[in-house]
């Protein structure tokens, strides 16, 4: 719905001193049907768009169940200085085309500009339309933006520590998982080297990684990698559950409506897939391994209610929100996230999780399950972060400025690994190569080493999804 005008509050009608000296609401000055029912029972349903005068943006759509065209009264349409662009996001409705004449869809909507610094605010609102609409489409309704650029509803420093104590997760590793987080001091302590371009000797990283180079951009000039010994690489491999801590970085989401805490967490090593095709599961070898992996999730917390509203998971290259409602929860408040075995992602729930084609049943396996081996974010974290609470408030370590690789770049002998696994099937389900490369995803066959979270597009900006 659009807002309503019997709720106009003193605040909003300051607005109105602007400089053109135009009211911030006025009345649409009709509305155009986009769609109905056609039905002529009493569930029939009425889908009307406002005509906003020149100079202003509806904010949403009206429902009815009568055919009358609304009254003007009942909604108002936004200054279009004080509205972002929106676009469609989540699909709530999509009708059945044998069922209605026309098919009909509603979505969700969202700002299109989303981060750190951008002022979108989502307004609960939906957008309706009789054609499939993409999030790139400019849509006939708007979001609000907030002009209060000092973003007083954000948390201060006690109350971060308060909210991660009272929502921070807790992450379960698989029962069978080979590498164990770590905390990055403990990697630099147990011999991670500094590598540079043209040198062959790598340099040892202090604890605290100050003599690693600062800013600048990633551009193969260093990277970090494993100690030359074969009794440390394959410590260090392991990782050590005990150091093991989060990392986390506090940031204003939707015009600073809600607040976003992004809590990052270190693997020295990224293990072997296990492949999946058809009723076969294939442990790889080398497919899959790299040196330093950085795996994320992402609370999103009202900054009206204080309630943690979605939780986003990191699962390689994309991910998921997901409701609150729909998590697991351990100890009150606090969401359960299940980490993948060897691959570190991040999921809502145990199981098995394929990256691939889960209709043919061919791709990477990502197993969770709930074990022993566990940490506590609300307990073991380190705040590196929060850039709107001023300089110096929160003091960032040293190595987050390190904008370069955490780990060699790999290049897998996939042609090989891919013949053995088409070998071992039976002839009648055997696919060409050149499909099966097509089926698993694509970093399966080489990858640039991960770079660190400030690094990551979601550190200014939203989360992929």
């Amino acid at each position: 719905m659009a807002c309503d005008a019997n709720e106009q509050k003193p605040e909003v009608c300051q607005l109105c001193d602007s400089k053109s000296g135009s009211p911030a609401l006025k009345q649409p000055l009709n509305y155009s049907l986009i769609w109905s029912t056609n039905s002529h029972d009493d569930d029939c349903g009425y889908f009307w768009l406002p005509t906003p005068p020149y100079g202003y943006k509806a904010m949403g759509v009206v429902v009815t169940n009568k055919p009358e065209e609304p009254s003007i009264e009942e909604v108002r349409c936004v200054r279009v200085d004080l509205t972002e662009n929106c676009e469609t996001c989540d699909l709530i409705i999509s009708t059945d085309s044998k069922t209605f004449k026309n098919q009909f869809q509603v979505w969700n909507t969202r700002p299109c500009k989303r981060g750190m610094f951008a002022k979108g605010v989502s307004v609960g609102t939906f957008y309706c339309s009789t054609y499939l609409s993409s999030g790139d489409d400019l849509l006939d309704v708007a979001c609000l933006k907030n002009l209060d650029y000092t973003l007083h509803a954000m948390p201060n420093l006690d109350q971060i520590h308060a909210l991660i104590k009272h929502y921070g997760p807790t992450v379960f590793f698989h029962p069978d998982e080979d590498y164990m987080p770590s905390s990055v001091q403990w990697f630099f302590k147990n011999g991670a080297l500094l590598y540079q371009d043209g040198k062959d000797e790598g340099q040892p990283i202090d604890y605290r990684g100050s003599n690693l180079p600062n800013g600048g951009q990633n551009d193969g000039g260093y990277w970090i990698d494993l100690p030359n010994d074969d009794d440390a690489r394959n410590n260090i491999k392991r990782g050590d559950l005990e150091s093991a801590e989060f990392y986390i970085h506090v940031k204003p989401a939707l015009g600073g409506t809600f607040t976003d805490i992004a809590i990052w967490v270190f693997c020295p090593f990224n293990g072997p897939a296990t492949l999946k095709v058809g009723l076969m599961n294939i442990p790889m070898t080398k497919i899959g391994q790299h040196v330093g992996d950085w795996e994320h999730f992402t609370l999103r917390v009202s900054n009206f209610t204080g309630e943690l509203w979605q939780v986003f998971f990191s699962q390689h290259s994309g991910g998921q929100w997901v409701n609150a409602s729909d998590l697991e929860f351990i100890e009150g408040n606090r969401p359960i996230v299940y980490s993948s075995k060897h691959g570190h992602a991040s999921f809502p729930h145990p199981g098995t999780y394929l990256q691939g084609s889960t209709k043919l049943a061919i791709g990477v396996r990502n197993d969770t399950a709930r074990s022993k081996y566990y940490v506590d974010s609300s307990t073991k974290y380190q705040l590196i972060a929060a850039e709107y609470l001023g300089d110096g408030v929160v003091r960032e370590p040293c190595w987050l400025q390190f904008m370069r690789e955490w780990g060699p770049t790999i290049v897998y002998d996939s042609r090989s690994e891919l013949d053995k696994i088409i070998s071992l099937l039976p002839f009648f389900v055997r696919f060409s190569v050149e499909n099966i490369f097509d089926l698993f995803p694509t970093e399966l066959y080489g990858e640039e080493g991960p770079t660190g979270p400030k690094v990551k597009d979601n550190w200014l900006g939203d989360e992929i999804c």
